[in-house]
C-alpha cells in the first residue's frame, strides 16, 4: 500500500470507537453481527498492513547475471523496469457520494423526530401514570377538567339521549 493509503487507514482506525459503538447495541444479535463486522475489520487491517503496505525487495541483477547469464537478464531487467502500473483513480464514489449524503441527512433527519416523538411519548405515559395514582379519589369533574373533549362528547350523549345501547 502507498504511503498516503496507508496513512488513511491509520486515520480511519483511530476514528472508530469500537467500545463506544458496542455501548449503544441492545440486543444479543446486534452484538453478535457487530463483532463480526469488528473481527472483518482487523482482518482486513491486519492483511493491508502485512501484505500490502510493504514495499518490494529490490532486486539483485548482478546475482541473477552469474546464475543464468547477462543477456537473458537484461531482457528481464528492461521488461521488468518497463512495467507501468496504472494509478487508481476512483470512479465510484463521487456518483455514491451525493446519494450517502442525502441518506445520512435522511437518518439525521429521523433520528430527530424519533427524539421528538419519544420525548412526547415520555411525557405522554408520565401523564397516564400520575392520572392512575389519582383515579380513585379523582372526581367526574376533576376528570373533565383533564380531558374536555370527553366531556364535550359525553354532553352531545346525553343531549341525544344516547345512552350507549
Amino acid at each position: 500500500m502507498s504511503g498516503s493509503g496507508k496513512k488513511i487507514v491509520e486515520k480511519a482506525a483511530k476514528t472508530i470507537d469500537w467500545d463506544g459503538m458496542s455501548k449503544l447495541l441492545i440486543s444479543d444479535s446486534a452484538r453478535r453481527e457487530f463483532f463480526n463486522l469488528r473481527r472483518a475489520y482487523e482482518e482486513v487491517k491486519r492483511t493491508l498492513d502485512t501484505k500490502f503496505s510493504q514495499e518490494p525487495q529490490p532486486i539483485d541483477w548482478e546475482y541473477y547475471r552469474k546464475g543464468i547469464g547477462s543477456r537473458l537478464v537484461d531482457m528481464y531487467k528492461e521488461a521488468y523496469e518497463g512495467v507501468q502500473i496504472p494509478k487508481y483513480v476512483d470512479k465510484v464514489t463521487p456518483e455514491y457520494k451525493p446519494k450517502f449524503d442525502a441518506l445520512l441527512k435522511e437518518a439525521k433527519e429521523a433520528e430527530q423526530k424519533s427524539l421528538q416523538e419519544s420525548e412526547r411519548l415520555e411525557k405522554e405515559i408520565a401523564k397516564i401514570q400520575e392520572l392512575k395514582k389519582k383515579i380513585t379519589t379523582m372526581t367526574a369533574d376533576e376528570y373533565f377538567a383533564e380531558y374536555p373533549e370527553l366531556k364535550a362528547r359525553f354532553d352531545e350523549e346525553m343531549k341525544n339521549d344516547n345512552w350507549g345501547y
